[in-house]
């Protein structure tokens, strides 16, 4: 299996990369630089294609490039970049730049929807092609928060996977929105998930829960898919 991770220097984007995969895959992590001291897993091959989403155009030409020959079986689009005080309480929406809130919109919306276009054609080649998109419970009805951009670009992944699944459902595209609360970004793969999961005393979901949950939708026959899965924090008080 070949999969692509988008967003896979840090937090949950390198525990991805170190964390999926069995002997003789191929993983392609995606970012404006390659970081150092990666973790990878025996027999698993990594591949790095360093490209900036901020340029979505640039970049999607870049990443098509880069497997265009060799094929690709998965996407994981992981990147969202979110308001200066999001998820703080002096968060204010008129307070708020607005070359930030384009650069939002840029960043998590239009730099999916381009690349997803460039790559699906290699994608439909794969015998079980799947997409998997990094939401956010912030994009949820009633998600109970108040940052317009992010929450904006998160809903707009539930309908981007909504409307390629209808576009390509005869062609058996599986799309997955990952709905995901407050994620425990500091303690990395490499740390023991009993004790990453005591990080925020029940408010903070380890991204071993999360790299256990791709795993999972990835070892699915190619007769089923997870449409959607939303995966907050068990103290999380809004859900």
């Amino acid at each position: 299996m070949k999969t692509m991770v988008v967003g896979a220097s840090k937090g949950l984007g390198r525990a991805l990369i170190e964390g999926l995969g069995e002997a003789g895959d191929t993983l392609i992590g995606v970012s404006r630089t390659h970081p150092g001291n990666l973790i990878q897993k025996a027999g698993v091959h990594v591949r790095w294609v360093e490209a900036n989403l901020a340029e979505p155009a640039k970049a999607a030409q870049i990443i098509e490039q880069a497997v265009v020959e060799g094929g690709l079986d998965t996407l994981i689009y992981n990147l969202g970049i979110w308001e200066e005080f999001a998820f703080d309480p002096v968060y204010d929406f008129l307070a708020d730049h607005d070359d930030q809130l384009q650069a939002i919109v840029n960043c998590n919306i239009t730099s999916t929807i381009l690349l997803i276009k460039r790559l699906l054609p290699v994608l439909l080649k794969s015998a079980n092609p799947r997409i998997i998109l990094t939401g956010s419970t912030s994009g949820l009805p009633r998600s109970g928060r108040p940052e317009v951009a992010f929450s904006a670009s998160k809903f707009a992944l539930r309908g981007i996977a909504d409307a390629l699944r209808e576009g390509y459902r005869d062609q058996r595209l599986g799309v997955t929105c990952l709905n995901l609360g407050y994620l425990n970004t500091e303690d990395a793969l490499s740390t023991s998930r009993a004790l990453a999961e005591q990080r925020g005393e029940g408010h903070l979901i380890p991204v071993h829960d999360v790299v256990h949950v791709v795993r999972m939708a990835l070892s699915l026959s190619s007769a089923s898919f997870v449409k959607e899965l939303t995966l907050p924090a068990i103290l999380d008080e809004r859900f």
